[in-house]
């Protein structure tokens, strides 16, 4: 079995005052942004586009914008998936994105049940991870210094 690594990536999708969150197959109360971890040799930027095309459909180019913020957040790995892992790896690093459209588009669902465009706040309330949340956080503040 090759062991998961330790450092994943976080596509926040959004328009300028709207978030997608998607439902999960496996628990229809959780709702995030696309979410994956890096492959063995993979970049940051080519596992945050390979996940967002995998998670929606949508492919990173010329009409879909898909930045590194630059910031990242470590969580500890619930118990109960930390057998995906290496022995004695108890936390991952999570890197955040941003993917600006300038419209909402209906993902095309693989590993989702539902979907949902939310206005910023409602979306904040809507994501399960506290993760997902700052990374929403962070957009709100970012449009409202823009707005200044």
């Amino acid at each position: 079995m090759a062991y998961k690594h330790p450092e994943s990536v976080l596509v926040l999708i959004h328009t300028e005052d709207q978030v997608l969150l998607l439902q999960r197959l496996d628990n229809p109360d959780f709702w995030q942004s696309v979410t994956g971890s890096l492959e063995a040799g993979e970049t940051r930027f080519q596992a945050a586009a390979r996940e967002l095309l995998e998670e929606t459909g949508l492919q990173w180019g010329p009409d879909i914008e898909l930045i590194e913020t630059g910031r990242r957040v470590r969580f500890e790995i619930y118990p109960r998936w930390r057998h995906r892992y290496r022995p004695g790896v108890t936390h991952n690093w999570e890197y955040e994105f941003y993917c600006r459209l300038s419209t909402p588009l209906a993902a095309v669902l693989t590993e989702h049940q539902a979907q949902c465009w939310l206005p910023f706040e409602q979306a904040r309330e809507q994501a399960s991870s506290w993760t997902n949340k700052l990374a929403i956080d962070r957009l709100i503040l970012a449009r409202n210094n823009a707005q200044l």
